[in-house]
């Protein structure tokens, strides 16, 4: 069996159920493939952020109903505490949202097929190609899915940037996290950097977050360069870093047992490493790196990658890869070269962890400090409103900036995505254009509630 689309989108995540959504309203064919049949879990600490929450509210899609999540706790190895505060920026809200990744995805993966977007189960196992360049993929099903136009969204093991080569895996900053829901009760969210031993920091952190409905989502992540043997530490770790919460205070001793239900994920961090678009694939969330490589959200970024990549192919599809690619250079490669950098020096120095874990606990007890760090650390502070929380902000991204701009991480970034300019052509050639198989698109970017008018003039899908 072979079917032809015009985008095919291979993981129906936050980041591919948006691509997908965006691209059926627009009036594209799209496939939305996924290994897993809907609801299904993933590892996670199950908080949208606030740029989330502002994505969906852009496309008119209803907010997730959960907890909502603001003001962040941070626990130093010492026991120490800061308040990181949650503001109201110019370009999105004060608060995040916890909702469970089974809810959330399923929501976004059932309006996405609302749209348009034709559901696929099945994983994307086998590239197919068409004068040396990806046309598609075979499924596990057996099914040949060809379209002029893959994108990427099956997280940071991507298949799709695998079979492109798109990655260099000796450059990936790695991470690593296990999650489990514990029957505690959590007021705040709580972000701990915790020590194995004295002055020896965990290459990461832990958390103790509010469940949705009830409970405590409680996880530990680790970062690991390129080696993703690492990874087993985290689960080794567990057991004692649930001791460590309890000590804290934070759990109560009848949880300090190995949870039964615990699920690991892989994180790809910081952008370094991957090509995000060429040819005709382009990546998002995980598969692109966009994860915060500080602590580790992605979700947000995840689902703003997917937009961004679908509205580069509804523009002008001939210069889609330019000009996503330029959108991202301007979005996150200020304090991704930053933040990859730092990370990437910290993982293999725990006295070197330990002393900043201490040294951000201390500080983040003046207010100026915590609210300036609380925006950095989110990456808010594009959108963060005037004042000394903003000016704080600004001034750790560029003493970050000069810390960081010689090093390999830097260069890395200016050979591959920095120098990238959106294509000054008004009218690219588009692929969509020509063929039986495929059609013409409008051209302009889909706004909330357009799905009916722009869906009316859609192909029947195959």
């Amino acid at each position: 069996m072979s079917s032809r689309f015009d985008v095919i989108v291979v993981g129906g995540g936050p980041a591919g159920s948006i691509a997908a959504l965006v691209l059926a309203r627009g009036g594209a064919r799209v496939a939305l493939v996924d290994k897993a049949k809907f609801p299904r879990d993933k590892a996670c600490g199950d908080i949208v952020g606030p740029r989330g929450l502002q994505v969906l509210a852009d496309l008119g899609v209803p907010t997730p109903i959960g907890r909502e999540v603001g003001e962040i706790v941070v626990v130093g190895p010492t026991g120490r505490r800061a308040l990181l505060p949650c503001g109201q920026g110019l370009t999105y809200p004060g608060h995040g949202t916890a909702v469970t990744r089974t809810v959330f995805d399923s929501m976004l993966h059932d309006i996405a097929v609302d749209a348009g977007a034709t559901a696929v189960q099945g994983q994307a196992v086998e590239p197919l190609e068409s004068e040396g360049r990806i046309d598609g993929f075979r499924t596990s099903a057996g099914t040949d899915l060809r379209a002029d136009f893959v994108i990427g969204a099956d997280g940071a093991t991507s298949r799709v940037a695998g079979a492109a080569g798109m990655v260099d895996a000796k450059r990936v900053l790695w991470g690593f996290a296990v999650r489990t829901y514990l029957p505690q009760v959590v007021d705040l969210p709580a972000i701990l950097f915790w020590e194995s031993a004295r002055w020896q920091g965990f290459p990461g952190y832990g958390w103790v977050f509010p469940g949705a409905t009830g409970g405590a989502n409680v996880g530990l992540g680790l970062g690991t360069v390129a080696d993703r043997r690492a990874g087993a530490k985290v689960q080794q770790a567990l057991p004692r870093f649930l001791q460590h919460l309890v000590e804290a205070g934070l759990l109560n001793s009848v949880s300090t047992s190995m949870p039964s239900r615990r699920l690991g994920g892989w994180l790809k961090m910081g952008m370094v490493g991957t090509i995000p678009a060429a040819g005709r694939v382009l990546l998002v969330g995980d598969a692109a790196g966009l994860v915060n490589p500080l602590q580790g959200e992605g979700i947000s970024q995840a689902m703003a990658s997917g937009r961004c990549a679908a509205e580069a192919l509804l523009g002008e599809p001939g210069g889609a890869v330019e000009r996503y690619l330029a959108k991202l250079a301007v979005d996150h490669l200020p304090y991704h070269r930053i933040t990859a950098a730092l990370q990437g020096w910290l993982v293999g120095r725990p006295r070197a962890i330990a002393a900043v874990a201490r040294l951000i606990v201390t500080a983040g007890r003046s207010d100026s400090i915590s609210g300036g760090w609380s925006v950095f650390w989110n990456e808010l502070l594009d959108g963060a409103p005037p004042g000394r929380h903003r000016s704080v902000a600004a001034m750790f991204s560029q003493l970050g900036e000069m810390m960081t701009a010689h090093t390999s991480t830097a260069r890395w970034f200016d050979a591959t995505i920095a120098g990238v300019r959106t294509p000054l052509t008004s009218r690219d050639a588009s692929p969509f254009s020509a063929g039986s198989d495929s059609h013409h698109w409008n051209g302009r970017a889909a706004q909330p509630d357009s799905s009916r008018s722009i869906g009316e003039s859609r192909s029947t899908q195959p």
